[in-house]
């Protein structure tokens, strides 16, 4: 029998798999990853996957997703918090003021993309 710890890692599996796709220089928000693994209000569940990712293995591009907006909002969880944008910035993706410019330009929708 499954326990509740092996399910959520499994589904944060899922939840990697499909952040690992976002192409270099895209974002994605967690509400679109959420609708990609069918759980259109899931998008809490997303962050809290990508607050676990520092440790998975490959590694997980959680600097790429952001939320609806392209804010920045998960900056606090990488040390030091600039990391977040840094790591975007190197890409060649400009944030200003916590926000991805040009958002709706670079957003990187897997249902559309992987035609789920």
């Amino acid at each position: 029998m499954k326990t509740e710890n092996s399910n959520k890692e499994n589904i944060y599996e899922v939840i990697f798999e499909i952040v690992r796709l976002v192409p270099r220089g895209r974002v994605t928000s967690y509400g679109a990853v959420a609708a990609a693994i069918g759980l259109k209000s899931g998008a809490r569940l997303v962050g809290y996957a990508m607050h676990a990712a520092g440790t998975a293995k490959p590694k997980v591009p959680a600097h790429r997703v952001v939320n609806s907006k392209g804010l920045l909002t998960g900056k606090h969880h990488f040390q030091p918090q600039e990391k977040m944008q840094q790591l975007l910035e190197k890409e060649g993706i400009k944030v200003k003021n916590d926000a991805v410019v040009d958002f709706n330009k670079l957003f990187w929708d897997p249902v559309k993309e992987l035609s789920i």
